[in-house]
């Protein structure tokens, strides 16, 4: 079997934003990831920490986030990964999908959907551990459980009210869906590690 190529070699991984630099540059929705990092610093517990530290330990050392600022997911996920950055040492980078779509193709949602954030797990020398898409398994059921709710309850309303009111169970929900995004991720990782 032949290796896969990837564009994605170690000058162009130094090319993506730090988050900092990534949230500076922004054009919406800077209060949104400022509400998600809060909330991602109680999504990463103790013994989270202490997993992704002994990841490092044994190989994990980048993470090359895709990303818009205009997306919910992203203001909700991405800062949640930046946490998991910061407490373990794993050096992450972050590229604006519409401007490297070249990397996008690579990971690419069920081979064909650009789904974003979209996070890719490297050793130090770049070496393909693994990706997540998008949200958790469980965010995708709850939405759709969500959405059948306010069809039976809000069915002739308003749409922008209906909107709001999806906007808001949506929200309310994140925090929890960031605790099963870690776990996800841990289980991503533990099982290419062997932790």
């Amino acid at each position: 079997m032949t290796e896969k190529t990837t564009v994605v070699t170690a000058e162009r991984f130094a090319q993506g934003f730090t988050y900092g630099d990534f949230i500076d540059q922004i054009n919406v929705n800077k209060d949104r990831f400022g509400q998600y990092d809060v909330t991602a610093k109680d999504a990463v517990t103790d013994e989270d920490v202490a997993f992704f530290k002994q990841a490092v330990e044994k190989g994990a050392a980048r993470v090359l986030v895709l990303g818009e600022d205009w997306c919910p997911d992203v203001y909700r996920g991405m800062p949640l990964i930046a946490r998991v950055a910061e407490v373990s040492g794993i050096e992450m980078r972050v590229f604006p999908r519409d401007s490297n779509l070249d990397i996008m193709e690579e990971f690419l949602n069920k081979g064909e959907h650009q789904s974003i954030p979209t996070m890719v797990f490297y050793t130090a020398d770049l070496q393909y551990l693994g990706h997540w898409i998008e949200r958790p398994a469980r965010a995708n059921q709850e939405t759709v459980a969500i959405d059948q709710e306010l069809e039976r309850t809000m069915a002739g309303q308003e749409e922008q009210a209906v909107r709001r009111a999806r906007r808001d169970l949506v929200n309310a929900r994140f925090p929890d869906w960031q605790k099963e995004t870690v776990r996800e991720i841990r289980e991503l990782l533990g099982e290419k590690l062997g932790i």
